[in-house]
């Protein structure tokens, strides 16, 4: 069994704090205080997560660059208030750093929950999916 350590624990609640005052702020027109407190929230808490070593080499590796430029420059846009340029920035930053872990998340979603779309988007073990046969 995985053993989580007590400052992943405290990781783990902090970027879902982070993550519902993301969605809070968003559901409330864009408020940048909460918007601001949500990223402030999400990035310590992947900090407690994966370490400050990990977390640095994730976000400066070169092919990653682009994405992590837009990403924090979203995070600052939005610290500026500036919110609703600031999450369009940080989306288009969150889905180019992490676009190589979606076919893992369709995967698993598809095979834990029997849904046919997402199973199809699932890598083969060839390395193929079943889409492009």
């Amino acid at each position: 069994m995985i053993s989580i350590t007590e400052w992943q624990k405290i990781g783990v609640g902090t970027t879902g704090f982070g993550v519902f005052f993301i969605l809070f702020g968003i559901l409330l027109y864009f408020d940048s205080v909460l918007l601001a407190f949500g990223n402030l929230l999400f990035l310590t808490g992947l900090l407690f997560i994966i370490g400050l070593r990990k977390t640095f080499s994730f976000f400066f590796q070169r092919h990653k660059l682009k994405g992590t430029s837009f990403f924090l420059g979203g995070v600052v846009i939005v610290l500026l208030r500036w919110p609703f340029l600031g999450m369009v920035l940080e989306t288009y930053g969150f889905l180019s750093l992490f676009k190589g872990f979606f076919p893992v998340i369709f995967g698993f979603l598809g095979n834990a929950s029997n849904i046919p779309f997402l199973s199809a988007t699932s890598p083969s073990p060839e390395g193929r999916t079943e889409l492009n046969e």
